[in-house]
């Protein structure tokens, strides 16, 4: 797919840190209950880190207790789904439409959600503007 935002292999490594390069371009995955937005409710929008895409409103964020930021929905065309069949299992992976970033996964077990859907979301793919801010 050709995304909005394309960089070469060198400039993502330049403008991200190896975390960020691990999760967002080799679909890497953080360390349950360790990101920084996995218990925020600050009011504000989520972005990819790696372009400033939009990708979710905090008030779609929920506490799902699976150990990352869980979205029941993103905000409209915003992501890309792909299938994954790695690790024996059969997922979903997310990632940002314009850049081609691994976000997470998306299940189908948001349970008590308006949509039914559970966005597992990295909070090392994401970058939070709150909504007070300037």
């Amino acid at each position: 797919m050709g995304y909005q935002v394309q960089k070469t292999d060198e400039e993502w490594r330049a403008e991200l840190s190896p975390e960020e390069y691990a999760i967002l371009r080799q679909a890497g995955t953080e360390r349950p209950f360790t990101g920084e937005y996995n218990d925020t409710d600050t009011a504000g929008t989520y972005s990819c880190r790696a372009c400033g895409h939009e990708l979710f409103e905090s008030e779609t964020k929920f506490h799902s207790g699976c150990g990352w930021p869980s979205f029941y929905q993103p905000v409209t065309d915003t992501i890309e789904y792909v299938e994954d069949n790695s690790h024996g299992m059969k997922r979903v992976e997310v990632r940002c439409a314009s850049c081609g970033s691994h976000l997470g996964h998306v299940f189908p077990d948001g349970y008590g959600t308006p949509t039914g859907d559970r966005y597992c979301i990295n909070s090392l793919s994401l970058t939070l503007k709150p909504a007070d801010a300037p």
